[in-house]
């Protein structure tokens, strides 16, 4: 399996040494000390972009189940291409779960199954991992698990040297038992080697699980309710998705070149599929669910009124469910993969006039997000004192494995470069961490630059930072962390749920591509 992915990567052109990926956009040891606030290059659009806060923000559709019983819900998605109207004028080739971007929102309850099949129409292999999700390993989405288009002959599905490792089928259905708190989850290709492009081509969409905790607080619903799915693109000059290839048309896949070995970021900041939209509001209480998408950017976000004030965004949940009391941020740091649930409160401010949603790790473009424009009085509502106490309390004391897992740019058998966790790329026939079921255990994550790190199936808390207390944003059960250039991050968790094999990775999509991401055994 060694040679495979030293072979793959060669295909994909990974560099030719250090050098030439400090120069891509990772930061050498003088540049992790000063903190940089992004890890990537960023590409420049050539189509002609609209103006800010001029078009309206999009809401996902909302799936209906193809069937519905006793024993759950079963929804069906094709995924296929479509030509969509992103920027106005243009005609931007996606790829799509049922034809939109981000694709449809399934709504679930708390242990109540869900089936999802999927089919396969588009020229290339998928994988569906249902981010956050409590999933049995079957149907997790390991990234050698193919949905093969039909009558596909592709030399990638076949050419692991280990059977076992790869599963592959023309359509798969996808069980999952959602025996876990309410949340924001989200769903997206995680095909190996390949999820970089895929996701920065459309397949991604949101998935919510509501419970009766959730139900009894008195919280913003239906319209007041905005789901934002936040996510950076760059356009060419026909108004076609950017993404940085060595040979566009292998297969139709895409491989990323060396200067973006780093991450890939655009220029122009997507909310829901719009370029920097706006959205009508009145003068009360908004919840926001809001996720970074982004294959690499990170976002600092803050709400900033017409006179320059700073209009608190109350944290409520985060990436698996409720915080056990709100916790009120003037900025509100959103890492690839992240998710957060915001209240925010548009009482007393004028009519007719906009709150922004920037982004102050952005410049240019990327330093806007969104806008709200008040175009009515409403009825404000309090927020909450407390929200949820289900929240799990693991003490340090009770962990039966302590572990040290580094992420760092690191060299191939070849001597290319990529990325690596504790000094290894991803190899699909190689278990990197074995975990006894129902077992407590605390990870201390290292980091050269900024990662990060999601661990399927399971929540954890944030324990410290740099041997320090963590962060205020770190409150609640999370299941992706991000660390920032040469800081060491602990988290507490229980390994319960289900056994088999699983996967921890960073989520910045190209590191994830280029080897950063392990296989976790759970026995």
């Amino acid at each position: 399996m060694g040679e495979l992915r030293t072979s793959r990567r060669r295909l994909l052109g990974i560099g030719a040494g250090l050098g030439a990926v400090a120069a891509g956009g990772l930061a050498l040891s003088a540049a992790w000390a000063r903190r940089p606030a992004v890890t990537g290059e960023e590409l420049r659009s050539e189509a002609e972009l609209p103006q800010a806060f001029s078009l309206p923000l999009p809401i996902p559709p909302v799936l209906a189940p193809v069937e519905s019983g006793a024993g759950g819900d079963r929804y069906e998605m094709v995924q296929r291409e479509v030509e969509a109207e992103i920027l106005p004028g243009y005609a931007t080739r996606l790829w799509t779960y049922e034809g939109s971007f981000p694709g449809p929102t399934i709504e679930a309850r708390r242990g109540r199954p869900v089936t999802v099949l999927h089919r396969n129409e588009l020229t290339v292999p998928t994988v569906v991992h249902l981010h956050g999700g409590r999933t049995p390993a079957a149907s997790d989405g390991y990234p050698t698990d193919l949905v093969l288009p039909q009558g596909w002959t592709g030399h990638h599905a076949h050419s692991m040297p280990d059977d076992r490792a790869v599963v592959t089928d023309v359509q798969r259905e996808y069980g999952f038992p959602l025996d876990q708190r309410a949340a924001m989850l989200w769903y997206h290709d995680h095909r190996m080697d390949f999820t970089g492009p895929a996701i920065w081509r459309g397949l991604a969409g949101l998935h919510f699980v509501r419970d009766e905790v959730e139900d009894a607080l008195d919280l913003p619903r239906s319209d007041r309710e905005l789901p934002l799915m936040i996510a950076d693109r760059a356009f060419d000059a026909e108004g076609q998705l950017a993404y940085p290839s060595l040979d566009p048309t292998l297969t139709g896949e895409h491989g990323v070149e060396e200067p973006f070995l780093a991450g890939v970021m655009g220029d122009v900041v997507l909310v829901n599929g719009a370029p920097w939209p706006i959205h009508e509001v009145d003068t009360g209480l908004y919840r926001l669910r809001i996720l970074n998408a982004s294959n690499a950017r990170h976002y600092e976000l803050e709400a900033v009124a017409e006179d320059g004030r700073t209009v608190p965004l109350v944290q409520i949940g985060s990436d698996q469910g409720l915080l056990a009391a709100p916790v009120r941020h003037e900025r509100l740091p959103l890492a690839p993969a992240e998710r957060y649930d915001v209240l925010i409160d548009f009482a007393g401010l004028p009519v007719g006039s906009t709150v922004r949603l920037a982004n102050r790790l952005g410049s240019g473009g990327t330093a806007e997000v969104m806008a709200f424009r008040i175009a009515r009085e409403g009825a404000s509502a309090p927020i909450p004192e407390t929200l949820a106490d289900d929240l799990p309390e693991w003490d340090r004391s009770e962990a039966a494995v302590v572990r040290d897992l580094a992420f760092r740019a690191g060299r191939m058998e070849d001597g290319r470069h990529g990325w690596v966790v504790d000094g290894l790329p991803f190899d699909p026939a190689r278990t990197d961490v074995t975990a006894r079921f129902g077992e407590v255990e605390v990870w201390r994550l290292i980091a050269d630059v900024h990662h990060p790190v999601h661990l399927h199936l399971v929540g954890f808390r944030v324990l410290s930072r740099g041997g320090r207390t963590p962060l205020p944003h770190d409150a609640g059960l999370k299941d992706t962390v991000s660390l920032r250039p040469g800081e060491a991050v602990e988290i507490i968790t229980r390994f319960d749920g289900y056994r088999g094999r699983f996967l921890f990775h960073c989520h910045n999509a190209e590191h994830e591509d280029m080897g950063m991401m392990a296989n976790l055994e759970i026995v």
